[in-house]
């Protein structure tokens, strides 16, 4: 049994990415049969080995843990800002490498972006999700019915909630995440469709707060429904026909890994962080901040079915890498190697 210290920088986005990480992977370790405290900051307290997620934020606690324990294992977990930004010009973050015993990386086109000598400490650990259960997997069925049918519905124009086609994003909003590129997508719709954009999620910013706020007074085909528990972003994946991820950049976004389990169709923007989960010859990508190229994914999703079968085939065969059996695996053959 470890003494295991996971150090999660605390921020300002309820749900955020890295907190759901740090809390999934302290149950898994918990299961390993190891002893887990989970921390914003390292105090100094004994610990067999940290793992620390965030090689910038989480700099002057991996620091510390270096300098008063060197001779023990310390497991940095770069995120999509670490890989894709902070790497080139934070000092903190690049330390962060040098002392880390061994790297994570959420998917594994993250690799290419490391030096050859990070590269040879560093492991992909894709993010693992439950299985949906029997009740879910009812709603699932009733959800793929419907988008089955929306090429079959194109009389006249209407958004009524009886005869949508509901597509989710499940992203806080700012910056890197580009939220409301799917509300600017669903503006350029014509007005026969059938697509309804609800999007969850925090705004980390006044000004994204009355943007959303406006967009939802405004835009007849979007809502934003603001912050929600997990449970309920959940639920509303599960009533989604799709998901998209418009992101600037992701390590490796866990909202897809759910997506995938759920058997929910992705429209993502073509980076680095979606390429490495759904692979290279997934259909489902649209060019970064391309508002017209989502809302032609968007209109070929809704009047062409065979294309959503194609989207939701792919994401079931991609369905096993994400099981908490493998994540627990993964983790069981890294402690033991350190």
């Amino acid at each position: 049994m470890l003494r295991v210290q996971i150090i999660s920088p605390q921020t300002d986005a309820p749900g955020s990415g890295n907190a759901t990480t740090a809390l999934r992977w302290a149950r898994c370790l918990r299961a390993l049969g190891h002893r887990v405290r989970t921390a914003a900051h390292f105090d100094g307290r004994t610990a067999d080995v940290m793992v620390a997620l965030h090689a910038h934020k989480s700099a002057t606690s991996i620091q510390r843990f270096h300098e008063l324990y060197p001779g023990l294992p310390l497991i940095v977990a770069l995120t999509g800002t670490d890989v894709y930004r902070d790497l080139a010009r934070s000092a903190r973050a690049r330390r962060s490498l040098e002392q880390a015993t061994c790297l994570i990386v959420l998917q594994r086109l993250a690799l290419d972006e490391l030096e050859p000598r990070h590269r040879r400490k560093a492991v992909v650990i894709e993010q693992s999700v439950r299985a949906p259960n029997a009740r879910e997997r009812a709603t699932q069925r009733r959800v793929a019915s419907a988008s089955s049918m929306s090429s079959m519905s194109r009389g006249t124009a209407s958004t009524s909630r009886s005869s949508s086609l509901q597509v989710v994003v499940l992203a806080n909003l700012r910056y890197v995440k580009d939220p409301l590129r799917a509300a600017m997508a669903a503006r350029c719709l014509p007005p026969t469709s059938r697509i309804l954009v609800r999007h969850a999620g925090a705004a980390l910013s006044p000004a994204y707060r009355q943007r959303a706020r406006r967009e939802t007074r405004n835009n007849p085909r979007y809502t934003w429904l603001g912050p929600v528990s997990s449970q309920r972003a959940r639920s509303l994946l599960l009533q989604s026909a799709a998901l998209i991820l418009s992101s600037r950049l992701e390590g490796g976004a866990n909202v897809v890994s759910e997506a995938i389990v759920c058997g929910v169709p992705v429209l993502a923007s073509e980076i680095p962080g979606s390429v490495g989960l759904l692979g290279s010859r997934y259909p489902g990508y649209f060019p970064v901040g391309d508002t017209r190229a989502l809302a032609s994914l968007l209109e070929r999703f809704e009047n062409y079915p065979r294309f959503g079968d194609t989207l939701r085939r792919h994401v079931r065969m991609l369905a096993p890498r994400f099981s908490p059996a493998r994540e627990r695996a993964a983790w069981k053959k890294l402690l033991r190697a350190l």
